[in-house]
């Protein structure tokens, strides 16, 4: 199984990244992948399972989850174990079983009178038309995924759920472009951390929101980009690629902060992607945002606006590394393959 380990280009704008650019920069993060790049597809887990709230957010209109509703305020869990990104579309989701077995067979759970029971929480993206057809990652990936989970980097681009993922798809399959997994992170005052991990498989294009800069469009067959107004005055309804797209996030924290303030902390990581890519949020996405805290570091309700602040830079950022980290799978180009150009 492949793994990819670059860097993209750092761009701060005067945020300090933490001390890996990835979300395990957040204490008690673990992050696994499982990655089969002859089916282009693949599965992301990040082990939380120390966690002290955790909430989630569905934007797209196309969604594909599993123990979300777990994640609601008016429900008595309200934090998770394990989250799981997952392609394959809603077969996909059998990942989280193996997650859910993993977690059991080291004793991580929510308490109960007949045990422990791990609440992992998953979300997928659509990735069955890159690759293998009927490709996808079930409940012996999902255990692999977990097993190999460590803090410290985190393998980004085409890996994980990352692998078979697409972008700027406005214009149909032909010109879509590779998406993938990204991670960053930002320190902030008084030792906060935001960490992100994103797996960017969006219709839309992708920008740099430091520059504003296209990083991501249709590609015609001449390497062009189509630049986005161009794209939507081409758009037709009978285009293929409609729902067949998702962008999902997952930002944690070491602030300890209460379920409510992470309930605002995911609507806001939304706030980073709809930076990053436009259109997003559309009925032929399912975007999702999950939002942990790990509850090391102190904070008053007041702070949930820095963190909040925090987590979009982090998103946008991982949104960012995911397509430039991306390398061609399945012969669907990366944004550095020969050609592609958004003159």
């Amino acid at each position: 199984m492949a793994a990819v380990t670059g860097q993209a280009p750092a761009s701060t704008c005067g945020w300090q990244a933490a001390k890996r650019d990835a979300i395990t920069d957040v204490p008690g993060i673990r992050v696994g992948h499982w990655t089969s790049r002859r089916d282009a597809t693949g599965c992301t887990v990040i082990l939380c399972e120390t966690s002290t709230a955790a909430a989630v957010d569905v934007r797209g209109g196309a969604p594909g989850t599993r123990e979300t509703d777990a994640l609601a305020p008016a429900n008595v869990v309200r934090r998770c174990h394990a989250v799981v990104f997952a392609g394959g579309s809603a077969f996909g989701l059998a990942a989280a079983t193996g997650v859910m077995r993993w977690c059991r067979d080291h004793d991580i759970g929510f308490a109960t009178t007949a045990g422990k029971v791990p609440i992992v929480s998953a979300a997928v993206l659509f990735d069955l038309a890159t690759g293998r057809a009927g490709a996808f990652p079930g409940d012996a990936e999902g255990f692999a995924a977990a097993q190999s989970a460590r803090g410290g980097v985190v393998a980004q681009g085409s890996v994980g759920a990352g692998t078979g993922a697409t972008v700027a798809k406005l214009l149909g399959n032909a010109g879509k472009l590779k998406g993938g997994v990204g991670t960053a992170s930002v320190a902030g005052p008084r030792g906060f951390i935001v960490g992100a991990l994103v797996a960017t498989n969006a219709a839309g294009h992708i920008f740099d929101p430091d520059t504003g800069a296209l990083l991501a469009g249709p590609r015609e067959p001449d390497g062009r980009m189509v630049p986005l107004a161009e794209a939507i005055d081409r758009r037709q309804v009978e285009m293929d690629a409609l729902a067949e797209n998702t962008t999902l996030v997952c930002v944690a924290t070491n602030a300890a902060l209460d379920h409510a303030a992470m309930q605002r902390i995911a609507f806001q990581a939304h706030d980073g992607m709809a930076r990053a890519i436009v259109p997003c949020h559309t009925f032929a996405d399912g975007d999702v945002a999950f939002a942990l805290s790990m509850g090391t570091v102190p904070a008053s309700a007041d702070d949930a606006i820095v963190i909040g602040t925090m987590a979009v830079r982090a998103v946008e950022r991982a949104i960012v590394k995911s397509i430039l980290l991306a390398k061609p799978v399945a012969g669907v180009p990366a944004v550095g393959s020969p050609g592609a150009s958004a003159r």
